[in-house]
């Protein structure tokens, strides 16, 4: 039985990212449901918003979540890794964009 896509199991290695480690999200998010007292499919973070991981947790076993205090938005999300970059990385093109993303973000 080949469900047709395989995933890494994340959580052997160890995480991407540690709290307290600034980061910035390489998408937009959406409440899937899973927030509380926001409508499903309405914005929590857009691309680019910088934020802070409070915490690491995992997720069936096999994938890292990170809780991200976002921090203009008054909220914290819970993140996959593929949704989320380091501030820490020295490509200046990547860090400009999250910056200037951050810049875009507080418009709501």
């Amino acid at each position: 039985m080949d469900s047709g896509r395989e995933e890494e199991v994340e959580i052997h290695n160890p995480p991407r990212f540690m709290p307290g480690e600034r980061v910035c999200a390489t998408r937009h998010i959406r409440n899937d449901g899973t927030y509380p007292g926001k409508e499903i499919g309405e914005r929590l973070v857009r691309k680019g918003d910088a934020g802070f991981v409070r915490d690491v947790g995992t997720f069936l076993q096999q994938f890292y979540i990170y809780a991200v205090e976002w921090i203009d938005r008054g909220i914290v999300v819970g993140m996959r890794t593929r949704e989320l970059r380091s501030l820490k990385e020295t490509s200046t093109r990547k860090t400009t964009e999250c910056a200037r993303g951050v810049n875009e973000g507080k418009a709501r």
